[in-house]
């Protein structure tokens, strides 16, 4: 057993061992920190906007383009990041974008449901780089070709399965319209919401009401709890919902009011939709209102039946939801008919810019924006209105990629 005095209980050999791991630690730190500002905010954007690692050479092109580290230096090196003729971001499109946009188009708001017309529309846009507004009321929709690859249908989502499954490049999808695929007038189409993965989803069964829900979460970031008010008027509320649940009317005034009040007077936009499970598709009954929109009629005899596909939005009235908090177009009326108008309604929103502003912070900042950067003059404000005013949401990616490059 060796004689050796300790310390502390601790042996000179390891005390020894310790300080040789305390000066590599050290000489490592100081080579990392050594490593360039500019390359590191490079490697930070393009990682987080593409997933993978850029090549050697790539790295110091986009070192070189960042330059002195100034927002515009590093904006343009991340829109040279998503820049569709380049090679170099194939992956932003194919998988940053699609996982980005994947959980809009499934109730469970899962990550891992394939490619659909939804997600490819909204991959599409980005990829031309037009104004996103319109993904909510475009007569659009974006679709793939290749070899063994079977053509769109309204009935299947099989096109969509076999571009992901063959790896296609999905920067190579083309514009169309909905109405020269799914049969809809021009004028009955709404972007993503009436796309067939959207359709599936919030239109089948139930009562429509899935659809402005999800709509509102997906594109406004907000659930029925934020825009709850129960001091709007009932007189749109449908029939089939008590008035006086489990017997007590108190429930209803204090609760459910404050969530139908809002809902059913703008879901009625969706009045002339369903999804036909049997068919696999989308169906549109102009004049004719759906007759999940009358069902349980015994509930409340004296709430309201639907006569058509007009839609108000009492949030604008004064109340808590008004337009000063959600930002409602002031040049926009109130009401409208059918999905279209109503898919405006949203998109023109403040809120709508906000959502995607920080939907985009959470995506490639891995954090929502800070307090200082959602005050007076900060960033997330600026982005977000600068989204808002020229409707680009890959200017968004740039905006704020260059943002979080330093952190």
């Amino acid at each position: 057993m060796s004689n050796m005095k300790r310390t502390n209980g601790t042996s000179p050999l390891a005390k020894a061992a310790a300080l040789g791991v305390a000066v590599l630690a050290f000489a490592s730190g100081q080579q990392a920190d050594a490593t360039p500002l500019g390359r590191k905010q490079a490697l930070r954007m393009y990682e987080r906007l593409t997933g993978t690692p850029p090549s050697a050479t790539l790295l110091l092109t986009l070192e070189g383009m960042v330059g002195n580290s100034s927002q515009a230096e590093l904006e343009a090196t991340a829109a040279f990041i998503m820049d569709p003729d380049q090679g170099h971001s194939k992956n932003f499109y194919s998988v940053t974008l699609k996982n980005f946009a994947t959980p809009w188009t499934n109730r469970d708001q899962s990550i891992f449901a394939p490619l659909n017309d939804y997600t490819a529309t909204v991959i599409g846009l980005v990829k031309e780089d037009a104004d996103f507004r319109t993904v909510l009321f475009d007569d659009v929709v974006f679709i793939g070709s290749g070899s063994g690859i079977p053509a769109y249908s309204p009935t299947s989502n099989a096109h969509y399965e076999a571009l992901e499954s063959n790896s296609v490049d999905l920067r190579t999808l083309t514009r169309t319209t909905q109405s020269s695929l799914n049969g809809l007038p021009p004028a009955a189409t709404a972007g993503v919401i009436t796309s067939r993965a959207a359709s599936e989803a919030f239109f089948i069964d139930g009562t429509n009401r899935a659809m402005f829900r999800f709509t509102l979460m997906n594109h406004m970031c907000r659930d029925m709890e934020q825009i709850h008010d129960t001091s709007r008027p009932p007189d749109r509320i449908r029939q089939d919902v008590s008035r006086s649940p489990g017997g007590d009317s108190s429930v209803f005034n204090n609760n459910c009011i404050g969530c139908h009040s809002v809902m059913d007077s703008m879901a009625q936009a969706f009045a002339y939709y369903d999804f036909d499970e049997t068919l696999g598709r989308l169906v549109y009954t102009p004049g004719q209102v759906q007759p999940k929109y009358l069902i349980n009629s015994d509930n409340f005899k004296p709430g309201y039946v639907t006569p058509d596909d007009g839609w108000e939005n009492r949030m604008r009235l004064d109340g808590k939801n008004d337009i000063g908090v959600l930002g409602w177009d002031e040049n926009r009326p109130n009401h409208g008919n059918g999905a279209k108008s109503l898919g405006q309604e949203f998109a023109y929103s403040n809120a709508f810019a906000e959502c995607q502003t920080e939907k985009v912070f959470r995506k490639v900042c891995f954090r929502g924006p800070t307090d200082a950067e959602l005050g007076p003059g900060g960033a997330f404000q600026t982005i977000s209105t600068t989204f808002k005013s020229a409707g680009s949401l890959r200017g968004v990616f740039a905006q704020v990629a260059a943002q979080c490059a330093g952190q």
